[in-house]
C-alpha cells in the first residue's frame, strides 16, 4: 500500500506539471509572413511554399494575385492574403472589374488555395482613400456572386497615420472619421477585421526620446497606465488605439489583424539583426496575449520573407528580410514561439508540447504499471 502511495504522489506531481505547462503548449496566435517579390535574386515560389512549410509558417500576404504563387500553394495548408490593389479600377460604379479581378484571381485557386482575406488596398492615400469603401463592396459582391461570400473575407490594409495622433490609447480616433467610419461599418456587418501595418520601429526611427526597449518588448521605464490598463510596450498601444478608433465609430466588436510589422536589420537607426531577431521573437511569443483592452490572441503577418533589393524609397526598406535570397535565415527565429530563438534548436526545453506528451505518457505508464512491480 505504501509503494501505492508513492505512485499516487508521483501522479499528482505530474499532474501538477502537465497544468503549469498548458499555457505553453495551446496553439493561439497565428503568425504569417509577408512574402515580397521585390527583388531579382529571389528563389522560385516553389521553393519559398517549401521555407514557409519547413519552418511551420503557416499564414502568408501576397501583393498581387501572382498565378505562380499561387499555383505552389495548391493543396497546402497556407492561410493567404491576397491584396487586390488597384483601387480606383475595383470601385468602378459597374462593377465589372471586380468580378473580372474575382474570375481571375480567386475563383481558379479557391479552395486548393486557403484564401482566407482579400484585402482591397495597401495604406491608400490621396483621392483613392475615398473609393476604398466602394472598391470592397464591389468585391464582396463578386465573391457572394461566385459563391464564395461567406468563406473568404474582404478588407483593407491601413497604415497608423489613419489614426490621429494621441497620448493615450483610450482616446485613439481616426484622423478622417469620414473616411473610415463607413470602412468600419462596413467590416462590422460583414464580420471582417481590419487589416493595420503597424511598426513601433518608424515611431523609434522618428523620435530620439524613445526607449528602444519600448518598441523591442522589453523592460522600459516608458511604461504607460491607461484607464486602468498598463502598457509596456508600443505595440499594444499602437493597436489599442485602434480599437478605440473604432469603438468611436461604431464597431467595438471588429477584431485587428496586424497585416504587417517588423525591424529593418541594417540601414537606419536602431536597424540591426540583433534588434530585428529580439523584436520579431518577442512578437512571436507576445501576439498570444493580446492587448491590454483586447486580451485575445492576435493574428500577425511579419514583414518579410526576404531583403527585397529592388525596393526603393529609405534604404531600411531593402532590409527587412527574414531570410537571405539562398533561403538561409538573416537571424534565428522560431515561429513557434518558444523561448529559443534558433530553429536548429528544437530539443525538448524548447518543445514544451513534446514535454507535455511525455509527461502524459508516464502518467499513463505509472497509472497500469502493476502493484507487484512497485
Amino acid at each position: 500500500m505504501a509503494r501505492r502511495g508513492g505512485v499516487a504522489s508521483v501522479l499528482a506531481v505530474l499532474t501538477l506539471l502537465v497544468g503549469l505547462l498548458a499555457p505553453s503548449i495551446q496553439q493561439v496566435q497565428s503568425i504569417g509572413v509577408c512574402y515580397g517579390t521585390h527583388g531579382d535574386n529571389l528563389p522560385a515560389p516553389s521553393d519559398v511554399v517549401k521555407l514557409y512549410q519547413s519552418n511551420h509558417i503557416d499564414a502568408m500576404r501576397i501583393y498581387l494575385a501572382d498565378d505562380t504563387i499561387l499555383h505552389a500553394l495548391r493543396g497546402t495548408s497556407i492561410a493567404v492574403i491576397v491584396d487586390a490593389p488597384d483601387v480606383r479600377s475595383l470601385a468602378n460604379a459597374s462593377s465589372s472589374a471586380a468580378q473580372a479581378w474575382v474570375q481571375a484571381n480567386v475563383q481558379p485557386y479557391y479552395p486548393d488555395v486557403s484564401i482566407k482575406y482579400i484585402a482591397v488596398g495597401n495604406e491608400v492615400e490621396g483621392d483613392d482613400r475615398h473609393k476604398i469603401l466602394l472598391a470592397m463592396q464591389n468585391i464582396k459582391d463578386a465573391l457572394s456572386a461566385a459563391g464564395l461570400g461567406g468563406h473568404i473575407k474582404v478588407s483593407t490594409s491601413v497604415k497608423m497615420n489613419v489614426v490621429a495622433s494621441s497620448p493615450l490609447p483610450s482616446k485613439g480616433a481616426f484622423a478622417e472619421p469620414s473616411v473610415m467610419g463607413p470602412i468600419v461599418k462596413f467590416l462590422a456587418s460583414n464580420g471582417s477585421p481590419l487589416l493595420a501595418n503597424v511598426y513601433p520601429y518608424y515611431a523609434y526611427m522618428h523620435n530620439d526620446h524613445m526607449d528602444v526597449n519600448f518598441t523591442l518588448f522589453l523592460p522600459s521605464s516608458m511604461t504607460m497606465d491607461d484607464n486602468g490598463h498598463t502598457y509596456t510596450n508600443l505595440f499594444d498601444a499602437m493597436v489599442d488605439s485602434i480599437y478605440s478608433a473604432m469603438e468611436k465609430e461604431g464597431g467595438p466588436d471588429v477584431p485587428v489583424v496586424i497585416s504587417e510589422t517588423g525591424w529593418p536589420s541594417a540601414d537606419g537607426r536602431g536597424a540591426s539583426k540583433d534588434n530585428a531577431m529580439v523584436y520579431n521573437q518577442n512578437l512571436i511569443s507576445h501576439v498570444g496575449k493580446g492587448t491590454p483592452k483586447r486580451p485575445v490572441a492576435l493574428e500577425a503577418y511579419m514583414f518579410a520573407m526576404f531583403d527585397e533589393n529592388q525596393k526603393t524609397g529609405d534604404p531600411i526598406e531593402k532590409h527587412f528580410g527574414l531570410f537571405n535570397p539562398d533561403k538561409s535565415p538573416v537571424y534565428c527565429i522560431n515561429f513557434s514561439g518558444t523561448s529559443d530563438s534558433c530553429p536548429r534548436s528544437m530539443g525538448l526545453a524548447s518543445r514544451p508540447v513534446y514535454y507535455a506528451m511525455v509527461i502524459v505518457c508516464l502518467n499513463l505508464v505509472l497509472l497500469f504499471w502493476p502493484a507487484n512491480r512497485l
